[in-house]
């Protein structure tokens, strides 16, 4: 007896632990004693991102967009029947299933047939899909493909469930209407996409350099040389280089009463023709470019014979008017703590604004006092700033 009571209570746990199992998206109702349909939408926090409205029905839920439409509405129609499998990638609408009084309901999408209790009339329930979506030939919800075969989108189109995307190739933006594609004007996104001049194309730009310059890389310019690049010059004249262009300079710069004693050196050999000038004048030339950085060190002017008790002097004899410039002088210490200006370095205080040529005589006067001894050099410095910053 005792064995028959423990075999009774062991069936009837078994009994009621498998009238509690439950299909997933169901949960055992204890009072009523059947499986009710879990509400995920009230459950789950988020069950829907991206503002999507959760839609709850048995056995699961599903997300829709805002203005998605479920209509449903009763006619007369039978509804096709077929025993084929549904296709893949569907949505499944199901009406709710009742398994109380004499008639049930078999939910299809697109569709759902009821069988009536009084009547026994077939009664026909069609359900419209979701903006983005068309009911098949098995009444689900299969999602419309916008990209194909006509896309909406100008450039690129991406199928999304119920709805396309659209994306531009490189280059352009979406327009507002979210379809068309305008061109990106890289140029006006910063001013420093070229070294000079930025010229928007179609989908992309491009970096131009002014005359006398070449593109360096994609935004860079670099100077043409002229004066390697061909004889742009007579033979009586030297090619000189500078940026952005070049100038044609004699080769003898050298006028009376001065004769040539070397390349770019005039020297005087009559005492008395050159009474009053330099005994020597030295030509240099020099390139700047446009607008340079102040103060800058840009030109530096040495003794090339020092002598005991000898003191230069070094200044800037005429092309200064406008102060732009001013000479730092270099001292050596010798013997006895006595100290001679050896060099000088040009110095300019003001940016320079090209294209423009600017000479300056720059001059060294030698001088021994107690040896009564005076002379000078001069040096006839021709900057040429360029028409740019580079």
């Amino acid at each position: 007896m005792k064995m028959l009571h423990i075999f009774f209570c062991l069936s009837l746990l078994i009994i009621m632990a498998s009238a509690q199992q439950c299909t997933e998206g169901y949960e055992f109702n204890t009072e009523e004693q059947e499986c009710k349909d879990i509400n995920e939408c009230e459950t789950l926090p988020d069950a829907c991102k991206g503002g999507m409205s959760c839609i709850n029905h048995y056995g699961g839920y599903f997300c829709l967009p805002q203005n998605a439409q479920i209509i449903i509405s009763n006619g007369e129609e039978e509804p096709t029947t077929t025993t084929r499998p549904p296709p893949p990638h569907f949505i499944h609408l199901p009406a709710a299933p009742s398994h109380r009084g004499n008639h049930q309901t078999t939910s299809n999408q697109g569709s759902v047939r009821s069988t009536d209790q009084v009547s026994g009339r077939a009664r026909l329930t069609s359900v419209q899909c979701p903006i983005g979506f068309s009911p098949d030939e098995f009444n689900y919800c299969r999602d419309v493909n916008e990209c194909v075969p006509s896309s909406p989108c100008q450039h690129l189109c991406y199928n999304l469930p119920g709805s396309f995307m659209c994306q531009c190739e490189q280059g352009y933006e979406l327009t507002p209407d979210q379809l068309s594609c305008q061109d990106v004007d890289e140029c006006l996104l910063s001013s420093y996409m070229c070294q000079w001049q930025c010229v928007n194309q179609p989908g992309s730009y491009s970096c131009v350099c002014p005359e006398g310059y070449q593109l360096q890389g994609t935004r860079m310019c670099q100077d043409i040389n002229e004066c390697e690049t061909g004889p742009n010059c007579s033979e009586n004249q030297v090619c000189w280089n500078y940026f952005g262009g070049y100038r044609c300079y004699p080769r003898n710069p050298c006028q009376d009463p001065y004769v040539q004693t070397g390349e770019g050196r005039c020297s005087c050999q009559s005492l008395s023709a050159c009474r009053g000038l330099p005994p020597s004048i030295v030509y240099k030339y020099m390139s700047i470019t446009s607008e340079r950085s102040v103060p800058a060190d840009i030109f530096q002017i040495q003794a090339t014979s020092v002598f005991p008790n000898m003191h230069n002097t070094f200044r800037i004899k005429a092309g200064n008017e406008e102060g732009q410039f001013f000479l730092r002088t270099f001292r050596r210490f010798a013997v006895k703590k006595r100290s001679s200006n050896v060099s000088a370095m040009l110095v300019m205080t003001r940016p320079l604004i090209g294209p423009r040529e600017h000479v300056l005589d720059l001059e060294m006067v030698t001088q021994n006092s107690a040896l009564s001894y005076r002379s000078s050099s001069l040096l006839r410095l021709t900057i040429i700033v360029g028409p740019y910053a580079f």
